[in-house]
């Protein structure tokens, strides 16, 4: 039977997070050059919005550029940046009904496509199936030194007490804060680290590695991650005797 005849459509994560790894090698086992694997990748996120939208993911959030990637070959960065202007397609949001938005430092990004990204942002704010959020010159410890700036200028200014921080206050000043953190977090192309990826919002989430490398990621990995997620015992730091008495 197929993973996506498999999935229970009624506990579906509401979000979740992916890093979309594996590109560049996947072009170099064939040959081919990097920004081949990086077209490749690109034409994965479309079938990826469209199944996730369909099974009833509400947030789906891509790593898609880290601020460690501006480090990059130039060459590669800029035909990243190209690639990224050619790729933001309204259509695809407004046929699936998809909202569109993005985390990260958006100033470090190319005018022309900070442009695109909020053009697209705008004309599709209205959609409601599904929201598909881009992490774009992100990094999670960019994103909590931020949040402490934030924090610190409020208490400068007296606005917040120091004794009065509590952790809604630090995720509330995270570029996350309009959703809810993930559940499940898959990484393709077979490296099991976080890489600097929504460090604070994974605290309880399950995590869901794969050798797949990113462009072969096809709707049925995605149902088959689900899968796995839906046979994990989420509990919080409870036992599982109590999560069987509460669910009870």
């Amino acid at each position: 039977m197929l993973y996506s005849e498999q999935v229970d459509l009624t506990r579906v994560p509401e979000h979740i997070a992916i890093i979309m790894d594996g590109n560049g090698r996947w072009a170099k086992n064939r040959g081919e050059n990097r920004s081949n694997g990086h077209i490749a990748g690109a034409e994965t996120v479309k079938q990826i919005v469209r199944e996730a939208a369909r099974v009833g993911v509400k947030y789906l959030t891509l790593y898609t550029f880290s601020t460690e990637n501006w480090n990059r070959p130039e060459a590669e960065v800029a035909a990243l940046m190209a690639l990224l202007f050619e790729s933001i397609e309204e259509e695809i949001f407004m046929k699936n009904n998809v909202a569109f938005r993005v985390i990260g430092d958006m100033n470090r990004l190319p005018e022309l496509v900070r442009t695109r990204l909020e053009t697209c942002i705008q004309n599709t704010s209205g959609n409601t199936r599904m929201t598909l959020v881009l992490a774009l010159s992100y990094s999670s410890r960019w994103e909590l030194t931020d949040a402490v700036k934030q924090i610190a200028q409020k208490v400068k200014k007296g606005e917040l007490s120091i004794d009065a921080i509590e952790e809604k206050d630090i995720s509330a000043h995270l570029t996350t804060n309009f959703m809810p953190d993930p559940e499940l977090l898959i990484r393709t192309g077979g490296e099991v680290r976080l890489s600097n990826y929504l460090l604070w919002q994974c605290a309880y989430t399950e995590l869901y590695f794969c050798d797949t490398y990113w462009p072969d990621f096809k709707e049925e990995e995605l149902c088959k991650a689900i899968c796995w997620y839906q046979n994990r015992e989420r509990r919080f730091g409870k036992t599982s005797e109590q999560v069987a008495d509460e669910s009870k």
